[in-house]
């Protein structure tokens, strides 16, 4: 395997270049570079993000396929129908959008995941996201509770391009509520797609599908980047543009 090596200010290559499916590392583009959030935008512009965990130099991935929610697949069965509904009824329950971005990432970061021991959030990225968010190209999705924060995820926002990070549930279906919330913001937007990187069985209940990478890297492509939108929510009529209920 020939891994390219980035030098700080070296440009990444191209996703096309990604290890092939059948190697150990199949997606892999580079490793190294830095993760500054220039380099950030300059990896999810090209369909890639950073992936590593403990011990590992910074590692740049682009896979085939890519999992993708279109906002309007997004699956709203009844159950969950029910829940936003009864969470929009309590005066004590809120969604919000990045009023605690660092709590949220570094709540992801801690949350146990199946099959896994420990985190990929390093310390390392959870700054380098915060520096993001901070340029104005991070967000978070957050669900509260009687002034608790209870779920939540993060993505990036790029003009027209909306890339899903991670997301924790410290109650249940508090993370599926921040998620509601952001497929009904994307739709409000006339955003088409949420970026889901891998395949997982949650999110494929919900609505996501493979997508070949070449077809996924000619939407990201071929999306304004330079579109500025208000990243809030109407705390009444929010869950009203999201689609109707999926059968069951």
């Amino acid at each position: 395997m020939n891994i390219p090596w980035l030098e700080p200010d070296a440009p990444l290559p191209p996703p096309e270049s990604a290890q092939k499916k059948g190697s150990p590392v199949a997606g892999l583009v580079a490793a190294g570079g830095g993760l500054s959030a220039h380099r950030l935008c300059e990896a999810y512009q090209e369909g890639i993000f950073p992936w590593f965990s403990e011990g590992q130099p910074i590692l740049w991935w682009s896979p085939d396929p890519r999992m993708v929610l279109k906002t309007a697949d997004f699956k709203l069965h009844k159950s969950l129908r029910k829940t936003l509904q009864l969470f929009q009824k309590d005066a004590n329950s809120e969604l919000r959008i990045d009023s605690d971005f660092e709590q949220v990432i570094r709540r992801c970061a801690q949350s146990s995941r199946k099959g896994q021991t420990g985190t990929w959030i390093l310390e390392e990225m959870i700054q380098a996201y915060i520096a993001l968010y901070q340029a104005g190209f991070a967000h978070s999705v957050e669900t509260w509770v009687s002034g608790h924060l209870v779920g939540g995820l993060y993505c990036v926002s790029i003009g027209d391009t909306l890339f899903g990070e991670s997301m924790f549930a410290a109650q249940t279906d508090a993370s599926k509520i921040a998620l509601a919330g952001l497929v009904a913001f994307a739709r409000s937007q006339g955003l088409a797609w949420i970026d889901c990187q891998q395949n997982t069985k949650h999110l494929a209940s919900l609505g996501a599908n493979e997508m070949d990478r070449t077809e996924f890297l000619k939407m990201v492509r071929e999306a304004p980047k330079h579109t500025r939108r208000s990243w809030h929510f109407d705390p009444v009529n929010w869950a009203h543009v999201l689609p109707p209920t999926d059968k069951p």
